[in-house]
Parts: C-alpha cells; sequence; structure tokens
C-alpha cells in the first residue's frame, strides 16, 4: 500500500528528459531524495509543498529507491492544450485507474499523424528485433550494433515490466544519440510514441520511426520472486511470439551470468531458461558470444541445450566488443555491477547487437 508523506523541497538537483531529482524536507527535518515527473505533476522548485509515495524508499529497493512526487498541492499545472476530447487528445489510458493516470495519444489512434501509416500495417518486412530480460542490456546490445553498423536505424521497445515511464531511465536518456525513438507500450509511458501492446509497438518502430532493428526490454526494475514463473521477464517469450506473428526475426540476448550469486541466475538465468523454453512458440535466435569463461560456457551450454530444439543457437565471435563496450555512451550496470564485475552478461547482450547488425546487410 502507499506510504505518505508531505514535505517542501529544499533543492532542485540533477535532471534528465522527463524527470527532475529533489531534496525534500520533512515537517521532522528529516532529508528525503524525491523524483519527479514534471509531465505529470509540474515542475517543482524549492519552497514547493510536495506530496509524496515513499514506500519504495523505506523498503530500501535499489532501482526505485526515490520517495515520487505524487503532486505540488499549491501549485498545480494548467491542463494540457487542446480541448479534452479525443479527437485532438488520444485516449490511451496508461497506469490505468491509479490516481496519476496520463492520457496519450496512441501513434495509430485516429488523431495521430501516423494514423494513415499503421492503418493497414501487418507486417515488420524482416526487421531483427533483440529480446532482452533486463533493461540493463540495452546500451551492450546498441553498443554490439555500432560496432558493426553505425549507421543503422536502432528503436527501443520499452514493456511495461519494470518502470512504467520511460523518463525513469537515465540509460534512455544517454541513448538519444543512439536511437530513433523509443516506443512506450502497455502501461509504459513516456516514449516518443505511445502503442496499445507489442504487435502495435513493433509496427511503429518499424513503419514510422523507420527502424532497421528494434530492440525489446522491460524499464528499469524487474519484478522476480525467485520461482519458475514469477518473474516479469515471461515478456522475453511475448516478443519472441509477437515478432515472428508479424514477420520479424526475433535475436535473443542471452542473460548470463558468472558474477550472480543467486544460483537460479548462474550460468544463463532460469528467466531465459523459462521464457524461451516454455513462453515462446515461435522460433528465435539465441546468440552466444565465443570465449566465456571454460566453467561459465559449460554451464551455459547445458542449459541451451534443450532449448535448441526449438531455437538455432548462433555463436558469435566477440572481436572488437570489449572497446565497443567500454566506449558506451552511458555507463554499463546490472544487478549493482559494472562491466568487469558481471564480464559474460554485458558481453553476450552486445553479441547478440552484433547479429541483429549481421541480419541487416
Amino acid at each position: 500500500m502507499v506510504r505518505w508523506r508531505s514535505g517542501t523541497v529544499t533543492a532542485v538537483r540533477r535532471s534528465w528528459r522527463g524527470a527532475v531529482e529533489l531534496d525534500v524536507a520533512l515537517p521532522d527535518a528529516t532529508q528525503l531524495r524525491a523524483l519527479a515527473y514534471p509531465e505529470l505533476v509540474g515542475s517543482p522548485e524549492p519552497g514547493d509543498r510536495v506530496l509524496l509515495n515513499v514506500g519504495a524508499l523505506v523498503m530500501g529497493l535499489g532501482t526505485g529507491g526515490y520517495a515520487l512526487v505524487v503532486a505540488l498541492p499549491d501549485r498545480l499545472p494548467a491542463d494540457p492544450p487542446g480541448t479534452g476530447t479525443t479527437r485532438d487528445t488520444g485516449h490511451l489510458v496508461k497506469a490505468r485507474y491509479t490516481p496519476l493516470q496520463p492520457i496519450m495519444l496512441g501513434v495509430d489512434e485516429e488523431a495521430s499523424p501516423h494514423r494513415s501509416v499503421l492503418a493497414d500495417a501487418d507486417d515488420v518486412t524482416g526487421m531483427p528485433v533483440v529480446t532482452a530480460d533486463l533493461h540493463s542490456a540495452l546500451p551492450a546490445i546498441v553498443a554490439g550494433i555500432r560496432a558493426d553498423a553505425p549507421a543503422a536505424r536502432i528503436a527501443y521497445l520499452m514493456t511495461d515490466g519494470g518502470a512504467l515511464p520511460a523518463w525513469f531511465s537515465r540509460t534512455v536518456d544517454g541513448l538519444r544519440d543512439e536511437l530513433v525513438g523509443t516506443v512506450t507500450v502497455g502501461q509504459a509511458f513516456g516514449g516518443d510514441l505511445e502503442a496499445t501492446n507489442i504487435h502495435s509497438g513493433l509496427l511503429a518502430a518499424r513503419h514510422v520511426l523507420g527502424a532497421d532493428i528494434t530492440i525489446v526490454a522491460q524499464g528499469p526494475g524487474n519484478l522476480g520472486t525467485g520461482t519458475r514463473w514469477g518473474f516479469s521477464g515471461v515478456s522475453v517469450g511475448e516478443t519472441v511470439n509477437a515478432t515472428a506473428t508479424l514477420g520479424g526475426r526475433a535475436v535473443g540476448s542471452l542473460r548470463i551470468s558468472g558474477a550472480d550469486l543467486r544460483e537460479r541466475h548462474r550460468g544463463l538465468s532460469h528467466h531465459n531458461v523459462t521464457a524461451y523454453g516454455r513462453v515462446a512458440l515461435a522460433p528465435a535466435e539465441l546468440v552466444l558470444p565465443v570465449g566465456l569463461e571454460p566453467e561459465l560456457a559449460t554451464l551455459v551450454e547445458a542449459a541451451l541445450a534443450p532449448l535448441a530444439q526449438r531455437h538455432r543457437i548462433v555463436r558469435i565471435d566477440t572481436s572488437g566488443l570489449d572497446a565497443a563496450l567500454r566506449a558506451a555512451p552511458v555507463p554499463l550496470a546490472t544487478m549493482g555491477r559494472g562491466l568487469d564485475a558481471d564480464y559474460a552478461y554485458f558481453l553476450a547482450a552486445a553479441a547478440a547487437g552484433r547479429h541483429a547488425a549481421a541480419l541487416t546487410s
């Protein structure tokens, strides 16, 4: 449930596209780090009273460890432009029936300038679609693509398994020059384009953004319960199915780790085993980087063997990918581990990007 607090903004700290970080003082003089989305609540200034949701902060969640600004009750933002009818503002309601539900213009709605392009769109014409379990794979996949295809047009499709606002991600902000755009689908919002589901999002990436390659991953902060089925990354398998339905080529960025202390994520993560082995009913090309440490390689090969009955295992040379990863425009980190601390994870993602780039040539 919601843990409420009321406080006063004492400082505006760093900001990035769609988000601003604040210092907030509570009545008992406690100082909190808070995050506001100006598109939802307006732009906070020092001295503003703010209503906060502090649940994730109190729980000590790493990714979501902010107090979140729910409202500036004494200085509400103006209504957005337009009449408020679906004719000019759209009617895609995201984060539906929550107090901060935003109403967005869907990329394929009647009021959208892209309606005519998407009205009869039914195919992504062979576009490679890289599927990843975690948001942290995104910059490494981009690095792998750029290593071999510097001019490729890359789109990011953000699903709703993690953060809902794309604005939360400093990674997406830092990759703006590398991406032709971001499409937010399902309950996720705040991308350059809004789509109803993965299918319409992929069509928008191909036909509106003109993407050569689309990367699909949830936003930051995935959910997992430690059980076979209780994790938000099952959407990876659903993306494989959607890609096949629309005539694309699914490329699996494998979640490989020799550093994760949890047994279920060592070698090939159990998330991938379930998503590709049970959820994905269509074939994908699962990318295995060549040159993993022998013990880790043995673990991964054993986990991949049953998946090879449906999917094609593609072994990719990793020459040059180290330099590409180290030149990434944003920091590389997963579960608090950087590039050198979980090297195999990022190398596998970059290898998937390299294979996707090869499919466009």
